[in-house]
C-alpha cells in the first residue's frame, strides 16, 4: 500500500500509476513492443502509464477500427501481439471486427478497454455501455480489471496479469484477449510521476508461443496411412510465416513421393523449399473440370493450415471425397466446412511434418497417380504463362504476375480478400526467392485490409505491398491517416475495376436485371483514387502498362525506406471476366489431353 501524500486524490493516482507501470512494463518485457492507442478521457492512465514506459512504441490512431486492424497486422507479420487501448463506451465495439478476424484468423492482440466504475454502471453515466464480455467467444480470455486506487494497487497482481495476458493470447491456438479496465476519477496522473517504472524490480522472461508436443502414436497411424495409399496429396492452407515448417514439408513431400497443393498464403510457393518439393499451384485452375478432377482424385488427404482458398479443391472433395482425410492442428480445430476429415491430429505442423518425414529412409518412387497430377500441374503452368506474355492492357492477372517479377527478396505482399487473393491463387507460381504473403482471411472480408497492411509494415519496418481493390480500400478509407501521420513504408496497389468485380464470376451476374446487378452487387462509387491520395498527402500514380507497373515497383523499392504511395491500376471489368475465363478454358483443354479426353 503506497502512503498518502496529502494532496486530494494523490494516493489514488500514485497507486493507480504504480500499478499500471508495472503492467505495461511486464507487457514489453514479456514481447509486446506496440500499443495502438485512441484518444479519450476514460483511457488515460493507461494511455500515460503505456507512454512512460521505455521499450514500448505508443502511436495515436484517431479511428478504434482501424488502430484495431493495425494491431492485427502486426500479429500477423510477426507472431507477436500488439496492444490496443480505447476509452470507454462504444469506442471499444470498434474493435469487434479485427478481434472477430483475430479469433478465426489465430493472430495474438492484446484489447485494454477503459470503462466506468461498477458504482457508475446501470445509472445513465456518461460513455457508458455493458463491456463486461463484449466480444463474446472471439476472445481466448476475458478478464474484469480491479478497480485501482488505495483498496487496490497489488504490484505483483499487475505484473502477473500481464504476463497472463501475453500467455493466453500466445497459446494454441493463439487469438485476441480483453482486459476491461474499470477507472475512477483522478483520471489524470499524481504529481510525482517518476522517469522509471514502478518501486519494485522483478526479472519478466519473454513468453513463448505455446508449441504442441507430438504424439508417436499419431505419427505412427498416420505414416501407415501414407504408406498403404501411393494416391494422396498433402493439402497446405493458410498458416502464419514459419520457414522451418516449409522445409519440413517439402521434405515430406519429397520423402512421401505426394504432391503438395500449396494454398498462397501457406508459404509454401515461395522460398527454398520450392526447389525440392512437387508443388502445385494452379490447381484452382485445372481442378475446374470434372472429367479430369474425377481422374485423379486423391484416395487421402493430409491437410496442415486453415481452410484453402481455392473453391475449385472444395467441390473435387465434395463429389470424390477422400477415404482418409487427415487434418493437422495445434489446436485440434475441425476446420473442414465439407465434413471430409476421418481425423485430426493436435500437434505443431513442422514438427508433425519433421517427424512424419523420418518413417522413410529413402524418397517413396514416384507413383503413376502423383505423375498424372504433376503433369497436369506442369500442363497447366505452361498455360498462364502463355497466355500472361500475351501483350494487352493491364488486367488483375496480369498485375499479380508483375508483382512476382518485380517485388524483391524477403518483402511482403499483403493481399485483400475478395477477387485479389483468387487472382493471386491461380497465377502466382513457385519460385526460390521468398516472399511473405499474408491476408486476413479468418474472417474472409473486407473490412480493415488497409489498416491491417499498414499494421505488418510498421511491425516489420519494411516495404510492404498492398493489392487490393477499390471497394476495399473505401472501406477503410480512414486507416490511410495511419499511413500519412507515421510515414509507414507502404506501396498500395489499387485494382479499381469500379465496385465488387468477383460478383461478375457468380451466377447473379446472370440472373439479375442489369441494373439491379449493378446497383446491389457491382456497387460502382465513382470516388476518384488521385483525390484520395491527394487528401491524404499520398504520393499517386496510375498504370496502364505491364512496363509502367514494374517500373513504379522498381522505383519505390530502390527508395530504401520508402513512404506511403498510392498506385491505381484501372481495370476493365468486363475484358478481365473474359480473359480469365479463357484463361480457364484453355487450361481446361491442356488438361483434358493429359488425360486422354
Amino acid at each position: 500500500m503506497l502512503e498518502d501524500s496529502g494532496a486530494p486524490g494523490e494516493a489514488h493516482r500514485r497507486a493507480t500509476d504504480a500499478y499500471l507501470e508495472a503492467f505495461f512494463a511486464t507487457l514489453a518485457a514479456s514481447g509486446v513492443e506496440l500499443v495502438f492507442v485512441s484518444p479519450g478521457s476514460r483511457s488515460t492512465p493507461l494511455a500515460l502509464a503505456a507512454d512512460r514506459v521505455p521499450g514500448l512504441d505508443v502511436r495515436l490512431i484517431l479511428d478504434e477500427r482501424s488502430a484495431a486492424f493495425l494491431a492485427l497486422g502486426v500479429g500477423r507479420q510477426t507472431a507477436r501481439p500488439a496492444a490496443l487501448i480505447c476509452t470507454s463506451g462504444t469506442a471499444a465495439t470498434h474493435y469487434l471486427p479485427a478481434v472477430t478476424e483475430a479469433h478465426y484468423g489465430r493472430v495474438p492482440m492484446i484489447v485494454l478497454t477503459a470503462d466506468r466504475p461498477p458504482e457508475l454502471r446501470d445509472w445513465g453515466a456518461g460513455q457508458t455501455i455493458d463491456q463486461l464480455g463484449l466480444y463474446g467467444t472471439a476472445v481466448r480470455r476475458f478478464t474484469e480489471m480491479p478497480v485501482l486506487g488505495r483498496e487496490f494497487g497489488s504490484l505483483r497482481h499487475a505484473r502477473a496479469s500481464a504476463q497472463r495476458a501475453v500467455q493466453d493470447t500466445l497459446g494454441a491456438p493463439p487469438g485476441p484477449v480483453h482486459l476491461n479496465w474499470p477507472l475512477r476519477e483522478p483520471l489524470e496522473p499524481s504529481l510525482r510521476v517518476s522517469d522509471r517504472v514502478s518501486e519494485e524490480s522483478q526479472v519478466v522472461e519473454p513468453v513463448r508461443p505455446v508449441r504442441v508436443e507430438v504424439s508417436a502414436e499419431d505419427v505412427a497411424s498416420v505414416a501407415a496411412l501414407m504408406h498403404a495409399n501411393a494416391s494422396g496429396w498433402i493439402v497446405c492452407g493458410p498458416m502464419p510465416p514459419c520457414g522451418d515448417r516449409d522445409e519440413a514439408l517439402a521434405e515430406l513431400g519429397r520423402r512421401s513421393g505426394w504432391p503438395i497443393l500449396a494454398d498462397p498464403l501457406s508459404g509454401l510457393r515461395r522460398g527454398p523449399q520450392t526447389q525440392r518439393a512437387s508443388l502445385v499451384v494452379h490447381s484452382d485452375l485445372w481442378l475446374r473440370e470434372k472429367s479430369v478432377a474425377e481422374r485423379v482424385a486423391p484416395k487421402m488427404i493430409l491437410r496442415f493450415g486453415d481452410t484453402p482458398t481455392s473453391k475449385a479443391l472444395r467441390l473435387v472433395l465434395e463429389a470424390h471425397p477422400p477415404e482418409h482425410f487427415i487434418l493437422v492442428d495445434p489446436a485440434g480445430d475441425w476446420a473442414d466446412p465439407g465434413h471430409h476429415v476421418t481425423q485430426t491430429v493436435r500437434a505443431d505442423p513442422a514438427r508433425f511434418a519433421a517427424a512424419l518425414t523420418d518413417q522413410w529412409v529413402d524418397p517413396r518412387a514416384e507413383c503413376p497417380a502423383a505423375a498424372l497430377t504433376l503433369d497436369l500441374e506442369q500442363r497447366a503452368a505452361g498455360i498462364v504463362d502463355q497466355q500472361l506474355a500475351i501483350a494487352g492492357d493491364l488486367d488483375e492477372l496480369r498485375v499479380v504476375r508483375g508483382l512476382e517479377r518485380t517485388m524483391p527478396r524477403q518483402s511482403t505482399l499483403f493481399v485483400s480478400s475478395s477477387m485479389p487473393i483468387r487472382d493471386v491463387d491461380a497465377v502466382l507460381s513457385a519460385h526460390p526467392d521468398p516472399l511473405k504473403i499474408l491476408a486476413n482471411r479468418g474472417a474472409n472480408g473486407i473490412d480493415g485490409v488497409t489498416s491491417t497492411a499498414l499494421g505488418a509494415a510498421l511491425a516489420d519496418r519494411e516495404p510492404v505491398v498492398l493489392l487490393t481493390g477499390d471497394l476495399a480500400l473505401l472501406h477503410d478509407l480512414g486507416g490511410l491517416l495511419a499511413a500519412k501521420n507515421y510515414k509507414i513504408p507502404i506501396l498500395i496497389l489499387v485494382l479499381n475495376n469500379e465496385g465488387g468485380g468477383i460478383f461478375s464470376f457468380l451466377p447473379i451476374a446472370e440472373r439479375a436485371e442489369p441494373h439491379v446487378f449493378e446497383t446491389f452487387f457491382r456497387t460502382p462509387q465513382g470516388v476518384s483514387i488521385e483525390r484520395v491520395a491527394r487528401l491524404f498527402d499520398l504520393t499517386f500514380d496510375q498504370v496502364h502498362s505491364d512496363e509502367r507497373l514494374e517500373e513504379v515497383l522498381s522505383d519505390w523499392f530502390a527508395a530504401g525506406v520508402p513512404g506511403p504511395h498510392l498506385v491505381e491500376v484501372p481495370i476493365d471489368r468486363d475484358t478481365h471476366v473474359e480473359r480469365f475465363r479463357t484463361l480457364v478454358g484453355r487450361v481446361g483443354q491442356a488438361v483434358r489431353d493429359g488425360v486422354g479426353i
